[in-house]
């Protein structure tokens, strides 16, 4: 089983944490996400159990989903914070006009592990608690908001997921 460590997104954040945040908020960092990082985090967070992957500061893990239609066991690594005894992740997928492959998976097998460990997927429908999430969820990874307005412009609404434990 990996490490998941607890995420508090209220927790201040260091200068070299929003140095970072801030180039991945960049074209850079964004076409490196695309063609290099999402092969190869999976890879090393899979080898490290958890310990070591390339958002390096950043807190990931790797889940796991079933594929929708195959039924097959999909890694993707990604960014994740606590809300209480929930685990937050969003599906982001840069802010481009689909969502991420893992979300469809989850959306059709709401059973998945992160870092080893079995949650329950659900999916945050109420406003007042996307908002609420959304505060969290820039506090640990600024460039969501730049995703969110990217994402509007082609009229798709970022999903927020909560891990429920099981």
């Amino acid at each position: 089983m990996s490490v998941l460590p607890y995420v508090d997104p209220r927790a201040p954040q260091g200068l070299l944490h929003r140095t970072f945040t801030r180039f991945l908020g960049t074209r850079v960092a964004a076409w490196l996400s695309m063609h290099v990082v999402w092969k190869l985090d999976p890879v090393l967070l899979r080898v490290t159990r958890g310990r070591f992957g390339l958002g390096l500061m950043l807190p990931t893990a790797l889940l796991e989903t079933r594929g929708a239609r195959s039924g097959r066991a999909r890694r993707n690594a990604v960014i994740y914070f606590h809300d209480g005894e929930r685990v937050t992740v969003i599906a982001s997928k840069l802010g481009l006009p689909e969502h991420p492959s893992w979300f469809h998976n989850v959306c059709a097998n709401p059973e998945v592990l992160l870092a080893g460990r079995p949650f329950r997927v659900e999916i945050v429908e109420d406003e007042t608690s996307r908002a609420r999430l959304w505060e969290l969820a820039d506090r640990v990874f600024p460039p969501y908001a730049a995703y969110r307005e990217r994402a509007a412009r082609s009229d798709r609404t970022v999903p927020i997921l909560q891990l429920v434990p099981r």
